[in-house]
């Protein structure tokens, strides 16, 4: 807990049995009230490792996707009283011990969603980002600055985190259940004028830490500007999205998926 604000981490769990207990054994449980697991089908043994630990285990009994896991673990956050939301990947890519920083900007009232940037200090390239991962990282981000109007120094990394009322207010349920999830949230962040801070993050790039192959990226890419452009035509009033409207499906609504049992 912080400031009084009950803190869950949620972690999107795919194929993590080699890196998950190392990422949860850094996570400082003074700070984080709640850990759950969401797995979305793994093919190794990810699901056993994950029951050894502190955490609450969900088990998707079909690979939904990576947006369709966040989607999951979100869910789950908000019914077990979660007030702060911090997403951590379980590959140990990404630092646990920043958890504490990135749960105090939600909870100290200036930003609705903290976001541990790559590109921020030392940079992506340090813990081993490929080039053209990172060239591509800086050319969307130019774009989508443009775009949504708005500045931040990445829009695609995995280390987030979100208030209650963000989760509770974004139509997520008519987001995709693929990588652009990642993106489609923030452009939502943005269109309902929610506040969204930034912290450098370095990040680690090895055999076990996920990470998708070229054709998917080129996939996330056209995604990324879709998504851009989505949001821009909604601003001009060219098209009308729910993804971007107040009538947009929210998690846990009629229509949308049920959470598994867990």
């Amino acid at each position: 807990m912080i400031a009084g604000k009950r803190v869950c981490v949620v972690m999107p769990a795919y194929n993590a049995a080699k890196t998950i207990r190392q990422t949860v054994a850094e996570i400082d449980r003074t700070i984080a009230d709640d850990l759950i697991v969401v797995d979305d089908k793994s093919q190794d043994d990810t699901v056993r490792v994950a029951h050894d630990l502190p955490v609450h285990v969900i088990e998707h009994e079909r690979n939904r996707g990576y947006g369709g896991n966040q989607k999951t673990c979100y869910m789950e956050a908000l019914r077990r009283g979660a007030d702060v939301i911090v997403m951590l990947h379980p590959d140990y890519q990404y630092s646990p011990r920043l958890l504490p920083a990135m749960a105090a900007m939600i909870a100290s009232g200036h930003f609705d969603v903290a976001l541990g940037s790559r590109v921020l200090g030392e940079g992506a390239l340090a813990g081993g980002m490929p080039i053209w991962k990172y060239a591509a990282n800086r050319v969307l981000t130019a774009v989508e600055n443009v775009l949504l109007r708005y500045k931040l120094s990445e829009y695609h990394t995995g280390y987030r985190a979100f208030s209650r009322r963000v989760l509770e207010t974004l139509p997520l349920e008519e987001n995709d259940d693929d990588f652009v999830f990642d993106n489609q949230i923030l452009a939502q962040a943005i269109w309902f004028g929610f506040h969204i801070g930034e912290i450098s993050c370095p990040a680690r790039y090895f055999a076990e830490a996920s990470s998708i192959g070229f054709h998917r990226s080129v996939k996330y890419g056209l995604g990324v500007l879709g998504t851009a452009l989505e949001y821009r035509a909604a601003r001009l009033g060219l098209r009308k999205s729910p993804r971007f409207s107040e009538t947009g499906r929210k998690l846990g609504e009629v229509g949308a998926p049920q959470l598994p049992p867990g």
